[in-house]
């Protein structure tokens, strides 16, 4: 007898395969069973008919850390289908550090509100290292899964003790202590470690202001971090300092895979920004360039909407990146703020900074900054610019002037980046770019974010910028397989946390925020999501049903459904106990082939050991195919007019000829290119003449429809789906 059947649905695997109309079968929260028809008897029979049935959601980017300690349920997320996130982005965890110390790591970088941390350090609890934490956590009632990484910030306050951390470089045995840590955390089953180099990010209390602990820290101990994420293919999430050209070169030399093991590294955050329309540009050939020739694993991340940033007079995160807009964040009182105001030389140098175009990730034009609630009514819905023409005024001085009658009475939004319909999806489209960089938990008065994958899929369906399953994959399997997690799939033996969807439902625009009074917050304004109750029918953790039509089960946050994910490489010491102890035996990891054998980064496992199978599951598009017929009749050319007119000056060309395959790569087929192939190596040149002879006869279509099917069936069977 199962525990929950689901019939008639359109099963997506995560995988990206095509979608089968099947049953699924669960008992004990795992799914035991995957065919057309079941003739099993269930405790409880879900018709699914018209609808998908998905894995949960991946979350790749949230800050959850502290909430998770006062609402373990993550409700926000989970209602819209999300059912795994990972936390301890941009160096900031509770895995280790005094609770008070963290809370002012935590409060200002993510403006999380003085409600929420008051709550947290009431009730926190003191685990002395990050192993006891991921004990904690698997006490807790989770809702969603999570996935820990170790902020960098707390352990480095931790360690060298906050003032320290904030003035002085770590001793060497500061650095010692540091590493073993961190190297026990990772042994203990932490996903990876974060740091952060944004200078946005500043502290609150004591040290208000001063930007946290991890951006204090030399190049030496970020490589050091580093090196402990590579030696064991844990993620190392970056966030860069955009006003510093060097932190690029310095991320650029942690992810170079030259001589060593790639580094699975992620990077905040690939954007197209309204202050500089031609950024977004950048990013194909930079990935492309750091994977495929320095030997990388780099995956950038992304938001699938607009980048909408509400803020509350002058206290907003779109102020912390010139120094006057910084202060008036770090004052704790509305009579602070009026005193800075009422400064000539603040004033003049407010404007100064306001106007400058050095180094700004915020565009700054009022004509884009509209105001959203103010004492005066008839501003609403008009941007500063409108305002200060219609009163006759400079645009800059009326903002000021707004900003210290009205200060936090006044609401104002802007969008600073995605807010254009093809970049956005060009850069959801690409292969290194993974949709995430929700923010989900953090600045809660400020954006929300939480349907990030429903926006995804609502712009695959309505553009067609990629089918159905491969949106799925993209935020499900793709990013479990990148970030190492068992989950992220449907087949039998995994988890049960899956997704009911109405298709139909889904050819709507992107759903605008909304401010709620939060009883987590104690009334507190929250920005959230509504929207999706007319897309996901249900969610299922653990086999549980704890949203159905927008409506969350009272299970969700009281029981434990979710757990923690630990790296595929190992269970975890917090876990071994009760996988060895459980019925049902741990999912097998997939064992990744060699870097040099990949067909792509997202196929991480196959059937094939000839490499002949493997190059052509790599070149499959049509004109990836005729650009390197195009190079190696070129490169035939060179050598046969060298030889025969006895100009040898032209071998000197022959590099050019590696260039038509790598264009044809770049701009049509982005499957692994391995540094060794792409110069020279036999194997390679075997191959491109056997394509090319193949292609010649006619034979090449078939060559592979062969593999294809080869690895279909192999996926197939991998996932335990064999029969649907």
């Amino acid at each position: 007898m199962l525990d929950l059947l689901i019939q008639n649905g359109l099963i997506f695997d995560g995988l990206g395969s095509a979608p089968v109309r099947g049953e699924i079968g669960v008992q004990a929260g795992r799914i035991v069973a995957m065919d057309r028809c079941l003739s099993v008897g269930a405790r409880e029979v879900v018709d699914a008919a018209g609808l998908w049935i998905t894995p949960g959601f991946i979350d790749i980017h949230t800050h959850y850390d502290l909430e998770l300690e006062i609402a373990p349920g993550l409700s926000e997320s989970v209602r819209h289908g999300v059912t795994s996130v990972v936390i301890g982005n941009c160096s900031l965890s509770v895995a280790i550090g005094d609770p008070a110390m963290l809370a002012d790591i935590f409060q200002r970088v993510e403006t999380l509100s003085h409600r929420l941390i008051e709550k947290w350090l009431q009730q926190s609890v003191s685990w002395r290292i990050p192993a006891e934490y991921l004990e904690h956590l698997q006490q807790l009632p989770l809702g969603a899964n999570v996935a820990p990484l170790l902020g960098h910030s707390a352990l480095r306050a931790h360690v060298m003790g906050l003032e320290r951390s904030l003035t002085v470089p770590p001793s060497q045995s500061d650095r010692q202590t540091m590493q073993q840590i961190a190297a026990d955390a990772l042994a203990a089953g932490f996903t990876g470690i974060s740091i952060d180099m944004f200078p946005w990010h500043r502290m609150s209390g004591t040290w208000r202001g001063c930007t946290i602990p991890s951006q204090h820290a030399e190049f030496s101990e970020y490589a050091m971090l580093a090196d402990l994420c590579r030696q064991r293919d844990r993620v190392f999430q970056v966030t860069p300092n955009l006003q510093r050209s060097r932190s690029f070169l310095d991320i650029l030399r942690l992810g170079m895979g030259i001589g060593r093991r790639p580094l699975r590294l992620t990077v905040l955050s690939a954007l197209d920004a309204v202050h500089d329309r031609r950024l977004w540009r950048l990013f194909s050939p930079l990935l492309t360039g750091w994977n495929c020739l320095l030997g990388g694993n780099v995956r950038f991340q992304t938001l699938t909407e607009p980048f909408t940033i509400y803020s509350d007079g002058p206290l907003t995160p779109l102020f912390e990146e010139f120094s006057t807009g910084a202060q008036l964040n770090s004052c704790e009182s509305r009579q602070e703020r009026q005193s800075l105001w009422r400064s000539q030389n603040f004033r003049h140098q407010f404007r100064q900074e306001w106007l400058s175009n050095w180094r700004k990730s915020f565009h700054r034009q009022l004509e884009l900054m509209v105001v959203v609630r103010c004492p005066d009514t008839s501003w609403q819905g008009w941007s500063f610019a409108e305002i200060a023409h219609r009163q006759q005024q400079d645009a800059v001085d009326c903002f000021m002037q707004a900003l210290r009658d009205y200060d936090t009475d006044l609401r104002w939004v802007a969008t600073g980046a995605n807010d254009r319909l093809a970049p956005r999806l060009a850069l959801m489209r690409h292969p290194a770019i993974l949709p995430g960089f929700t923010d989900a938990g953090a600045h809660v008065r400020n954006l929300g974010y939480y349907d990030g994958a429903l926006s995804l899929l609502k712009q695959a369906v309505t553009t067609r910028f990629l089918s159905p399953e491969a949106a799925i994959h993209r935020i499900t399997a793709e990013p479990a397989h990148w970030f190492r997690l068992n989950t992220g799939v449907l087949k039998i033996g995994a988890k049960a946390d899956l997704v009911l969807l109405n298709p139909t439902a889904l050819h709507q625009p992107i759903s605008p925020q909304v401010e709620i009074s939060d009883p987590l917050l104690d009334g507190e304004p929250r920005m959230v999501k509504r929207g999706s109750e007319a897309i996901v029918q249900a969610v299922y953790i653990n086999g549980v049903r704890v949203v159905h039509c927008g409506q969350i089960s009272e299970r969700l946050g009281r029981e434990r459904l979710g757990t923690v994910l630990f790296p595929s490489d190992s269970v975890g010491a917090v876990d071994r106990q009760r996988i060895q102890s459980s019925a049902v035996s741990p999912l097998t990891p997939i064992e990744p082939r060699s870097l040099r054998n990949r067909v792509t980064d997202q196929i991480l496992d196959h059937p094939f050991t000839d490499y002949w199978d493997i190059f052509v599951l790599k070149h499959q598009h049509p004109m990836n195919i005729a650009l390197h017929i195009v190079g190696i009749l070129f490169f035939y050319s060179l050598l046969f007019i060298s030889w025969k007119f006895h100009t040898f000056g032209w071998l000197l060309a022959l590099p050019l000829t590696q260039l038509w395959g790598l264009l044809g790569h770049l701009l049509f087929e982005r499957s692994h290119i391995d540094r060794q192939d792409a110069i020279f190596s036999w194997r390679a040149s075997y191959c491109l003449g056997r394509m090319f002879l193949s292609v010649v006869i006619g034979k090449y279509p078939d060559d592979i429809r062969q593999r294809q099917e080869r690895l279909r069936n192999y996926q197939s069977c991998h996932s335990s789906t064999t029969g649907l």
